[in-house]
């Protein structure tokens, strides 16, 4: 009976003592996490830029479309019925190639025919050849007159100017004969034929057989607004720009998917008249087109850097932030590294980066990355911003010697698995006390509080 109240009073002791741990322990946490809520929070870290004057280039990006820079409707020069199409459709052929064969046979009998007209006429002209000959014999022996070598010298005339018309009747022939097949006018791809075999045509004809078309180079012809052309040469005259070189301009063009096209291309000209119902100027660019990946009517759009700003200052795109009224603003750390709200011009994207024109100076820290931990009025710690895009990936410390040690801990060496293993066989079995059997023995212990049932 004692035993038991002795073990009754040692379980009580241990709650109590328990308890009091833990309401101290709970005590201190909250105290604890008083003391930290009252504190102020500590200024938040921001990744700035340091503004600078450089020069930039004036890149005007501008819609256009694609020309083909020579283009030949082939149409037929004479009449006729046509007998064969010698070219394959959308393929590139060379000036002066067959492309049609029409029916011949009409041509080639007028060659016939004015090859028979310049035997006669020589004949004739041999014959009045022979005359004058003669007739001036007897006019030296005094036995013709003087009105009979004339005669005899229109005559002969005559006939000499018959041999020669009859010879370019020949030769029209056989330019109409020849003329019955089409050739290409240039070199070019050719599109699809528009007539076929068995049709016929004539050089009146307003339909063309086919169209042909010079694609390396091409031209791009550019709509650019003719109030930024007036500003562009007002800031050239001014000095606010330079210029890169006397009459050139480097231009750059921008497939349809946004893809730069691989070979630059130099401007030519821009129109001197303006399009009255856009207000825009023409200004055309070459581009080489050695793969044929530029074709005629894409839609394009084509950089043309038209200047140098000597005194630029650009920052991130994603410094620039926009109001609810859409203007551009730029969070500034002042001297006191408090953030600073400023409205600012972009004058344009160059890139991945925007060039302010108005509201920005040198020397200022501008917030370019942590923006959603600030606001205007807070104090930050800034601290100098690097672009991601340009800062290669820095290796994890330790990553090559981590792997060798994992490896190390996972092999275990013979000795210790020998170790284990005698530990294994070492490792007693355990016995029952004295007194008790195997059953009592292998029965969880009870819970403290039961001994209050007991």
């Amino acid at each position: 009976m004692r035993l038991r109240f002795i073990r009754l009073a040692a379980i009580a002791a241990l709650s109590l003592a328990v308890s009091a741990c833990q309401d101290g322990a709970g005590g201190e946490g909250a105290a604890g996490g008083g003391a930290q809520g009252g504190g102020a929070p500590p200024p938040s870290q921001v990744g700035v830029i340091e503004t600078t004057t450089e020069a930039l280039p004036v890149i005007s990006e501008l819609p256009g479309r694609i020309a083909p820079t020579r283009i030949a409707e082939v149409r037929p020069r004479v009449g006729g019925i046509v007998v064969q199409r010698v070219f394959e459709q959308g393929t590139f052929v060379e000036e002066g190639q067959p492309l049609f064969e029409l029916d011949k046979a009409t041509y080639q009998v007028e060659v016939q025919a004015q090859q028979a007209s310049v035997a006669s006429a020589q004949a004739q002209q041999l014959q009045a050849q022979q005359d004058y000959d003669r007739i001036s014999q007897l006019a030296r022996n005094r036995t013709a007159s003087q009105a009979q070598l004339d005669t005899a010298e229109a005559a002969l005339a005559q006939a000499r100017a018959g041999v020669l018309s009859a010879q370019a009747a020949q030769r029209a022939a056989e330019i109409n004969l020849d003329y019955a097949t089409v050739r290409a006018p240039i070199s070019g791809r050719i599109g699809r034929a528009q007539t076929t075999e068995g049709a016929l045509v004539s050089e009146t004809s307003t339909e063309p057989l086919a169209t042909i078309q010079q694609l390396d180079p091409v031209y791009a012809d550019i709509q650019q607004p003719v109030s930024q052309l007036l500003r562009l040469r007002a800031a050239l005259e001014s000095g606010q720009l330079r210029q890169i070189a006397p009459d050139v301009a480097q231009v750059r063009l921008k497939m349809d998917d946004g893809t730069d096209y691989a070979e630059p291309g130099k401007l030519l000209f821009a129109e001197a008249t303006v399009d009255e119902t856009s207000g825009q100027v023409t200004l055309r660019a070459e581009f080489p087109n050695p793969n044929g990946d530029l074709l005629p009517g894409m839609y394009v759009r084509v950089a043309i850097e038209q200047g140098i700003e000597e005194n630029a200052i650009a920052v991130p795109n994603q410094s620039v932030q926009r109001d609810t009224a859409g203007r551009s603003q730029l969070y500034i750390v002042d001297a006191e590294n408090k953030v600073v709200v400023r409205n600012v011009t972009v004058a344009r994207v160059l890139g991945t980066r925007s060039v302010i024109s108005e509201g920005l100076k040198p020397g200022e820290k501008v917030i370019a990355d942590g923006f959603q931990k600030t606001g205007p009025g807070a104090t930050v710690v800034p601290v100098p911003w690097v672009n991601p895009l340009t800062q290669p990936p820095a290796a994890p410390a330790g990553a090559p010697e981590a792997a060798p040690a994992a490896e190390a801990n996972a092999a275990p060496t013979p000795s210790a698995e020998a170790g284990q293993a005698g530990a294994a066989e070492t490792t007693p079995t355990p016995t029952p006390a004295p007194g008790r059997d195997v059953a009592q023995s292998e029965q969880p212990a009870r819970p403290a509080s039961g001994g209050s049932a007991q």
